[in-house]
């Protein structure tokens, strides 16, 4: 294809100045006046819940940027993905498969956001559904428009892998989701760019895009064709489409049916809904919508905690003979083991406590986590040494966290089903649920406590820190 020069090239913005300004600093206030005019309808629902997975509308700002603030609010300011996967149906292209921006990154009037190049090659290389295919993304809008919402959002950067469907067949997307499955877990966001209905009038507009978000929020690549199918059966009078990104949509359906995830619509607004645009006989929709993991009791088995016993005691040991620690021992079961979940041992000789250690998650899993704290646990300075004839007197506690909610007043606090973990910027300190229990202390006391003598701000630096709880289970035995 003419005007591309070669693979290695930075992707340039090629909408700036007409979908969204070219001007930076423009730019950052028309995002920074979208997030701000968020209604209530649109606000953050993912502060207690996990997100998996948003679809934002691509058309020009004036139009639907308002519903892409409110997809974009649900991602957390803060969080740090290991990469953010875009997926977007190609409107100038047809080809069987999904091409990916392989070399080079994409460039914004924000600035340039990395590509996980590596990644990004190694689809190619696997796969024959995945093309390195860069003329399909130089004149494509659909990912690029994305982008300053998430490069204003993110305060941590994060690698994209942009990839642009250019098929038109079902079964197509169906395998493109299988090869992606791998890719789909909780430390990877999907974004999905779509507009909804395309040139219905106004009223036609909101029936038929509800009926799609209905039909989307029910989790099942099935009824979103249906629904589809359904809607042209409806002959309304200039509907192009119900749903122009629906190949990406699809794909997105095909990697979360059958799992404990949910769809939420968050906001809903058509380009006759913008005062700049006020012809209401032909118009585009669009919604914000965001994939949850659904909320379930936070459990432990009862298999899974002989497990977690008898890890923590078989790495305890070794360390204690040996004075290396063992091998890390792989997980039996597919549950809570291999999640990333925080977890404090505790270890008792003679029901005297003689060391206590743990951590919240980062990139290790439970089953890695619970062997490397009980061995950091029989080195805790705290205490005597832990002696080889201690082993046949020792009893194990271990506390697997729940993950840390933040809260915005201590009101939120329940003592003694709540541990508690203060941070301060550089300096954190925590409390386990059962603290409180045992000392008897009153809320202040343990907000102060944990302050004062775990995060060293002070017996009031709470009150100008971040206050984060969380629940454990708790279980003990000799492993």
């Amino acid at each position: 294809m003419n005007g591309w020069p070669d693979k290695n090239s930075i992707r340039e913005a090629q909408f700036a100045g007409q979908f969204y300004s070219d001007d930076t600093v423009k730019l950052k206030k028309e995002l920074h006046d979208f997030f701000v005019d968020i209604d209530f309808e649109g606000k953050d629902e993912s502060e207690n819940k996990l997100l998996r997975a948003i679809i934002s509308p691509h058309a020009g700002y004036i139009y639907s940027g308002k519903v892409a603030a409110a997809s974009f609010n649900q991602i957390s300011e803060n969080i740090s993905y290991r990469r953010i996967f875009i997926l977007a149906s190609s409107h100038r292209f047809s080809f069987e498969g999904a091409a990916v921006y392989c070399s080079g990154n994409y460039k914004t009037p924000l600035g340039e956001i990395a590509l996980d190049n590596k990644l990004a090659k190694t689809l190619v290389k696997n796969s024959t559904l995945f093309m390195d295919y860069p003329e399909a993304h130089l004149n494509e809008h659909s990912i690029e428009v994305q982008l300053p919402f998430l490069q204003y959002r993110l305060k941590h950067k994060t690698k994209i892998i942009p990839i642009v469907l250019g098929t038109q067949n079902p079964d197509t997307c169906r395998k493109i989701a299988n090869e992606l499955k791998s890719c789909f877990s909780k430390e990877n966001l999907f974004i999905i760019s779509t507009d909804f209905s395309h040139y219905p009038n106004y009223e036609e507009a909101n029936r038929v895009d509800e009926i799609t978000a209905n039909a989307i929020c029910k989790n099942s690549p099935e009824k979103l064709l249906f629904a589809l199918k359904e809607n042209n059966l409806l002959k309304i009078n200039n509907l192009a489409t119900s749903l122009c990104g629906w190949t990406s949509v699809l794909t997105l359906l095909y990697l979360t049916e059958n799992q404990s995830l949910e769809y939420k619509k968050l906001k809903y607004l058509n380009s006759g809904d913008t005062g700049f645009y006020s012809n209401k006989r032909r118009v585009v929709g669009y919604w914000a919508m965001a994939v949850y993991e659904k909320e379930s009791p936070f459990q432990v088995t009862e298999e899974e905690k002989k497990e977690l016993l008898q890890k923590a005691r078989v790495s305890v040991e070794t360390y204690v003979q040996t004075g290396k620690r063992g091998a890390i021992i792989n997980s039996e079961s597919n549950g809570i083991l291999n999640e990333k979940t925080g977890v404090f041992v505790s270890i008792y000789i003679n029901d005297e406590l003689r060391g206590c250690i743990g951590g919240f998650p980062q990139e290790k899993t439970l089953n890695e986590l619970v062997q490397k704290m009980a061995v950091s646990s029989a080195c805790d300075k705290r205490f005597d040494p832990i002696g080889k004839k201690d082993l046949e007197n020792m009893e194990l506690e271990i506390s697997v966290l729940s993950p840390l909610k933040k809260i915005n007043s201590i009101d939120e606090i329940e003592l003694g089903k709540h541990g508690i973990y203060i941070k301060k910027n550089f300096s954190s300190g925590t409390f386990l649920p059962q603290v409180a229990t045992k000392t008897g202390w009153d809320l202040e006391e343990f907000l102060g406590h944990c302050s004062r003598d775990k995060a060293g701000i002070g017996w009031e630096g709470w009150k100008t820190a971040e206050i984060f709880t969380y629940e454990a289970v708790i279980f003990r035995g000799i492993g």
